[in-house]
């Protein structure tokens, strides 16, 4: 009997274990996450790069315009920003056109930073954030600016105080020069254990307006699971930064689905995602990235990935164009 009842009591702890377990989830995906243009509770903010002419050809084929687009440049040379510019045949990053041919869209920025702590903060590169907050506020509508992006890549080689001290640096100067359309976004890679705690990198509460992570296999969340609780702890709106199917090629159709897209879907839902940036490359066809085979992550290049694609995105909780978005982020021009 003795050992009945010990079992039952096992039994009970577990359940009640479990059913807070539950109920801890359910609040966290629940919950209510405030932050810089951050969309209301139970949406989602959808983003897609990574350069001018796969977003012209995904807006073609799907025949919607998402809530926001996707660029980069680096803090040591700047050219994008005054037309078209591709260094290492990774996509033309052209802002003007991406401007002028997507007049009400969001702005998702990636601002490269490797080998450029030490310029930053001793001022090297003043002019090229001068020149950033004469563009940001010249254009009038919420951008989302990441900072050196995937501070935690083990390629980037960030010192974790420097690249702190830089993070801080232009995120100062910006205010300063009074740019407030810009949301600071602090990018983890998360894809592998960076062997230090991502805290180390961690510019503030002050200076972080969304915390956000990078996508590329459903296999390996343990990493990301670190940094989704991290911007829990720090009531942190979440965004997927980067995400693309890295070695799924679209040509699979269903099996790529199956194996990738259901996956990306379901964490956005179980991890209260805001942002969503979707990564829509021909990887195999651009220079830099040939050597990695990952194969087509185009939408558009297959029709039951396109279908699929549309009948998740079209749902009332992913935010696209519309003439109320900026309001709906409390954003006003």
């Amino acid at each position: 009997m003795k050992r009945i009842h010990y079992s039952i009591f096992i039994l009970l702890v577990l359940f009640l274990g479990c059913s807070k377990a539950s109920k801890e989830n359910v609040l966290w995906k629940t919950a209510s996450i405030k932050g810089k243009f951050a969309p209301p509770d139970g949406h989602v903010l959808l983003f897609v790069g990574q350069d001018k002419d796969v977003i012209d050809s995904y807006v073609k084929k799907v025949e919607i315009m998402p809530a926001g687009i996707m660029f980069y440049t680096a803090i040591q040379d700047t050219r994008a920003l005054d037309g078209p510019f591709d260094p290492e045949g990774g996509g033309i990053q052209d802002f003007p056109y991406l401007m002028e041919h997507y007049p009400k869209a969001l702005v998702q920025i990636g601002l490269y930073m490797v080998n450029a702590l030490d310029g930053v903060i001793a001022g090297q590169f003043d002019y090229n954030i001068e020149k950033l907050a004469e563009v940001f506020k010249r254009e009038d509508r919420p951008i989302y600016l990441r900072i050196g992006y995937e501070f935690d890549n083990p390629d980037n080689h960030y010192d974790p105080v420097k690249y702190i001290m830089a993070y801080r640096y232009i995120v100062d100067k910006l205010h300063r020069l009074g740019v407030n359309n810009v949301a600071y976004v602090w990018h983890s890679y998360a894809v592998i254990d960076s062997q230090k705690p991502i805290r180390n990198w961690y510019p503030g509460d002050d200076y972080v307006d969304w915390v956000a992570i990078s996508y590329f296999s459903p296999y390996n969340t343990d990493n990301m699971n670190k940094v989704t609780q991290f911007a829990r702890d720090h009531g942190k709106p979440l965004m997927i930064a980067e995400a693309t199917p890295a070695g799924f090629s679209t040509d699979k159709g269903e099996d790529t689905w199956k194996r990738w897209y259901g996956f990306v879907f379901k964490y956005i839902d179980e991890q209260n995602v805001k942002a969503f940036c979707y990564i829509n490359c021909w990887w195999d066809h651009l220079p830099q990235f040939v050597s990695l085979h990952w194969g087509d992550a185009r939408i558009e290049k297959n029709d039951y990935i396109t279908g699929k694609w549309l009948e998740m995105v079209n749902q009332k909780k992913f935010l696209q164009d519309s003439p109320e978005l900026f309001k709906r982020l409390n954003y006003e021009k």
